[in-house]
């Protein structure tokens, strides 16, 4: 660090630097701050302080006001652009309270009014080196909530679970190329999210992001939709008119749904990918293009493939870089996160100052099994806003079925996977143990008591399931 060498006894010592005319005052003040444990340099005014100060880096400056040469305010004037990393103490037998007030306007951290005692001196040092500490950890608390931050962070995405932290990285690594990418998952987990943010990631960040949903559009449409139409090419065509691939040229073009697409424009879609250009409809000529594609779909597409509904050649075409987003339900620690991150969304724009989610609300929330995925989660937060009358969302404030529905909230992830009783149990106990703590703040003895198990066995369950309490 800035200043700092080894003692004798493998401690830092802190550089300092006293600037005063009077040989008898530094002398002084040498002798006794080298005792406690600095290394001290001496200047006799500020002409000579500001050398020192360009040729060695200072931890601290105890700075008298009146000198020859230089004074103390023409020094901090001087050295205004290092203030942020030096902290200078400045004394004076002529001072006046608006004296010490100027000083500290240009920078000084502190004032002595000589005479002054050796303790004065050395508490004010002692404090000066507790502000620093403390700056300095202000620092790395900032940094380390940065990089928190950014690690639940992609792009309008928010996550702590593993698997999300996975696609995160996958897809901050898909943003450095122009690799075709192919996002799956079900519907509401955030697929068209992801695509905007490779895209926003990227070197085409700039240029446009067009998407098209490929099952929304009719079939007699998605054609000239997609590869746009020349005057005359069919009834009705009056002008020409730029397909969605020609609107994203430099860009991207998010192919949302692609399992959708009617086989018939598969074929023409694939042609466009391998050539990297297009014909629209009524025009002889083609036309080259540069787009980055990335497609998505909620449908297993080498199913789809096996029965005949999707292109062989097309699927291995767009399936170069896949990433799957995993359902909501897999990932029950994502839910806190994510509600507190819909309620910040939605509290601006309703003028509302939610705090939080009471437990019993939040047991809920872990508790049910988001057939619509985070989409469901964020219309639900929504709905809950604009019924809350209190600073926390209240049970009542969620969906009425919410919770009532035969199974909703203890049916666990590993029964979706599998069929094994044991591994059902495993995941039951640790949902349910998830949700006492939720719901009693934490509190280990509370929570066994909910669970009806003794407090040793909470314990072990907590340890043997790897749960943050």
């Amino acid at each position: 660090m800035k200043g700092e060498q080894k003692g004798e006894g493998g401690g830092n010592l802190k550089r300092l630097l006293i600037i005063d005319d009077e040989e008898n005052m530094r002398h002084m003040l040498s002798s006794m701050l080298r005792k406690v444990g600095y290394t001290v340099d001496e200047a006799a005014d500020g002409l000579d302080g500001l050398e020192k100060v360009k040729a060695v880096s200072y931890d601290f400056i105890l700075c008298d006001l009146k000198m020859p040469n230089m004074g103390g305010m023409a020094f901090l004037e001087a050295i205004r652009d290092e203030l942020g990393t030096l902290t200078v103490i400045v004394m004076s037998a002529y001072g006046t309270l608006d004296t010490a007030l100027e000083a500290m306007k240009q920078g000084a951290y502190d004032y002595i009014s000589k005479p002054f005692k050796p303790d004065e001196v050395y508490l004010t040092l002692k404090k000066a080196e507790e502000r620093e500490r403390l700056k300095r950890e202000n620092i790395l608390l900032k940094e380390r909530i940065e990089k928190i931050k950014g690690s639940f962070h992609f792009w309008g995405m928010v996550a702590k679970s593993a698997k999300m932290h996975q696609v995160f990285q996958l897809a901050q690594r898909a943003a450095q190329y122009d690799t075709t990418v192919l996002i799956s998952g079900e519907s509401g987990t955030g697929k068209e999210l992801v695509a905007q943010g490779i895209h926003a990631a990227g070197k085409r960040s700039t240029m446009p992001f067009v998407t098209i949903n490929c099952g929304g559009i009719p079939e007699s449409l998605l054609e000239s939709e997609l590869f746009g139409f020349r005057k005359g090419a069919f009834t009705g065509a009056d002008r020409d008119k730029k397909g969605l691939f020609e609107e994203a040229d430099g860009g991207t073009i998010f192919l949302d749904e692609i399992g959708e697409m009617p086989l018939s424009l598969q074929v023409k879609l694939l042609r466009v990918l391998q050539e990297r250009e297009l014909r629209p409809l009524g025009d002889a000529k083609t036309k080259a293009i540069d787009v980055r594609v990335i497609a998505a779909t909620a449908r297993h597409l080498d199913e789809e493939v096996r029965q005949g509904t999707f292109r062989e050649d097309l699927y291995y075409r767009i399936n170069v870089f896949a990433i799957m987003i995993p359902p909501l339900r897999e990932r029950t620690e994502d839910i806190p996160l994510l509600s507190r991150h819909f309620i910040e969304k939605f509290s601006i724009g309703m003028n509302k100052t939610i705090q939080g989610i009471s437990p019993s609300a939040m047991s809920l929330l872990l508790g049910h099994a988001y057939p619509g995925n985070v989409r469901e989660l964020e219309n639900a937060i929504e709905r809950a806003l604009v019924l809350a009358e209190s600073d926390a969302i209240q049970p009542e404030n969620l969906p009425p079925d919410w919770g009532n529905r035969p199974g909703a909230g203890l049916v666990p992830s590993a029964v979706f996977q599998g069929y094994s009783i044991k591994e059902a149990q495993k995941a039951t106990e640790k949902e349910l143990i998830t949700k006492a703590l939720i719901a009693t703040r934490g509190n280990r003895t509370r929570a066994a008591q909910l669970l009806e198990i003794s407090h040793p066995s909470l314990l072990s369950k907590i340890k043997e399931y790897g749960i943050v309490a």
